[in-house]
């Protein structure tokens, strides 16, 4: 954190708390500053990813998946870490909708610095629509791990 509130003031972190809005303002108002952002995050994903399979497959007995939400994965070059990856899709004026009921700030400049979705789609081992309800996606993501763990 003091990378950050050292780059962009305190305003992004008050009381401690990273102000995920704040960081947004930063981040993605400024390509060189969003940059700066990923560079100093995709390598500690990255570590913590590796960190995190680790332990699960030091488990007795290992689990059967190993699940990881990263996000901007493809941007970052991160896939090789996986051996299969999902790619969760949905349509614009829905991610549209969502993104402003939660309140996010730059909601354009952030879709336009992610990986256009069809070439995630293309990119991914699997492909799930996010367009229904929660129980929906969850059934969707299950069928996914039974299809995992039928795979040789």
């Amino acid at each position: 954190m003091a990378l950050v509130t050292g780059r962009w003031g305190d305003d992004v972190a008050p009381g401690g708390a990273v102000d995920r809005t704040a960081v947004a303002r930063h981040a993605f108002g400024d390509p060189a500053e969003r940059r700066w952002l990923e560079e100093l995050l995709w390598p500690r994903v990255g570590a913590r990813v590796a960190a995190f399979r680790q332990e699960a497959m030091e488990r007795t007995p290992p689990p059967p998946a190993v699940v990881v939400e990263t996000p901007l994965l493809f941007e970052a070059g991160m896939e090789g870490m996986y051996d299969a990856t999902i790619a969760v899709v949905v349509d614009e004026e829905v991610r549209v909708a969502r993104a402003a009921a939660r309140g996010h700030h730059g909601v354009d400049a952030r879709h336009a610095a992610q990986m256009h979705p069809d070439e995630k789609a293309r990119r991914a081992t699997y492909v799930v629509a996010n367009d229904g309800t929660p129980e929906q996606l969850s059934a969707a993501l299950a069928d996914v791990l039974v299809r995992l763990h039928e795979t040789p």
